[in-house]
């Protein structure tokens, strides 16, 4: 949100009314100062027509330089008849009342779960990721190539870019859309915030857009983050809880996600359910998690920080194996019902919920660390630190009834389990599983 800046303009006056005489002086003054504003004025207009020449000029397609501050819209090569095959081949809806879903984040960790477990029951899947340097794209490129195995295909590209959209809506009439595409992570926004605000807002705004202009109107489920929950003290967390008090600009990106949800809904009758995701951990993780760096940390002998809050609180998480939420997003989607507008223009009401998809078992972070000694037998090095101001909380914990009764969503993976079957393919996929594990 821009700030305002409040200007104080003084003006010279004489103490009393009447005529006052204007010396040399002031004279001059003022013939410098319109001649200074009369230069500013044709420099800006210099400026804004060398913008306008640059933009007429660059085509849509051109390339641009690799340094793109994972901002960019116009890196990738798309359309032509061999690629609208391979589109519509991955979209191909297999099952009987199959449905024809594009992935947004597909060769993230959550996308790719979800993009196979649909194409393995018949739906038609199309991915699309714009695969930035937020963690090693070299692992988002081995999630691509295990999608690309079984038959999905992502299109490499941007959800700003709305040229690809529309032409990803005309070469197929998509009925659901799966919108996992976000910029992730708590501490990075303190370092990057317009990536934040580029990706989760306009990004999620362009999709909108796009989704309410296109005949039929798709049914949307998206990934809203339990860290809307932010300063909220009262647990376990329930949809109904105040949501306005986010502790970091990821969280208050992820609100307004569901407020810009709301309005697209009530104006234009797209149907949306948002899905509040609780520390999703499991295989293909992602490495920027601390269950993920913490395995990396105890196998080359490095301290593992834990933090603690005030008065030597506890710091808890409600890890939710990536299998649980997968069966929480095919949920959403089955009971997902149309859209009601056409042409942008709503009909008739639409659905709109939100969810929370976690465990109901907040684990503390040393407890973390202990199961995972056990799997890697290694000895932590533990280093008790205060837990910073930099957007963590203290705890979450899921109330998760509503997702019960309308999705039928019931985790069944508690986090050692979970956890042994993430280290045994961390350590396949990093090390050729030369380490046991329990």
């Amino acid at each position: 949100m821009s700030q305002l800046k409040q200007m104080s303009h003084i003006d010279s006056a004489p103490p009393t009314p009447g005529k006052f005489k204007m010396d040399k002086a002031s004279y001059f003054n003022r013939v410098r100062w319109h001649t200074s504003l009369a230069k500013l004025a044709v420099w800006s207009f210099v400026f804004l027509g060398a913008i306008l020449i640059f933009f007429l000029r660059s085509p849509a397609s051109s390339p641009v330089p690799a340094d793109l501050s994972r901002r960019s819209l116009r890196t990738y090569n798309w359309g032509g008849p061999v690629w609208e095959k391979r589109v519509r081949a991955s979209a191909q809806v297999r099952s009987r009342n199959g449905f024809a879903v594009l992935v947004t984040g597909a060769a993230g960790f959550v996308g790719t779960h979800v993009s196979a477990a649909l194409k393995r029951r018949g739906d038609g899947v199309l991915g699309l990721d714009n695969f930035n340097d937020y963690y090693d794209p070299s692992l988002k490129r081995a999630r691509q190539g295990l999608l690309e195995r079984n038959g999905v295909y992502i299109v490499e590209g941007d959800i700003n870019d709305e040229a690809l959209l529309r032409k990803l809506f005309e070469v197929v009439p998509f009925t659901h859309v799966m919108h996992l595409a976000a910029q992730a992570g708590v501490r990075y926004a303190m370092e990057n915030p317009g990536s934040y605000v580029h990706s989760n807002i306009a990004g999620f705004v362009n999709l909108l857009e796009v989704c309410k202009s296109v005949n039929p109107q798709p049914a949307i489920v998206w990934a809203s983050s339990s860290s809307v929950y932010g300063l909220n003290t009262k647990v376990p967390f329930s949809e109904r809880d105040r949501t306005d008090q986010p502790a970091s600009l990821y969280a208050a990106t992820k609100k307004a996600g569901e407020e810009i949800a709301h309005t697209y809904n009530h104006i234009y009758g797209l149907s949306l359910t948002g899905l509040r995701f609780f520390t999703v951990y499991g295989p293909w993780g992602r490495p920027d998690m601390a269950y993920f760096f913490f395995t990396r940390d105890l196998l080359k002998g490095k301290p593992i920080p834990i933090f603690e809050a005030a008065n030597h609180g506890t710091v808890a998480r409600d890890f939710t194996y990536i299998d649980d939420i997968v069966r929480g997003c095919l949920g959403a989607l089955d009971t997902a019902e149309k859209s009601t507008g056409s042409g942008g223009k709503k009909r008739g009401p639409a659905q709109l919920r939100v969810f929370n998809l976690g465990n109901t078992s907040p684990v503390p972070v040393s407890d973390l660390v202990s199961i995972l000694e056990r799997l890697l037998k290694v000895k932590a090095k533990r280093n008790i630190m205060k837990l910073p101001r930099n957007g963590d909380v203290q705890f979450t914990h899921a109330n998760i009834s509503y997702a019960q009764s309308e999705l039928g969503y019931k985790p069944t993976t508690d986090l050692q389990s979970g956890l042994k079957k993430f280290v045994r393919w961390y350590l396949n996929y990093y090390s050729g599983g030369k380490k046991a594990v329990e």
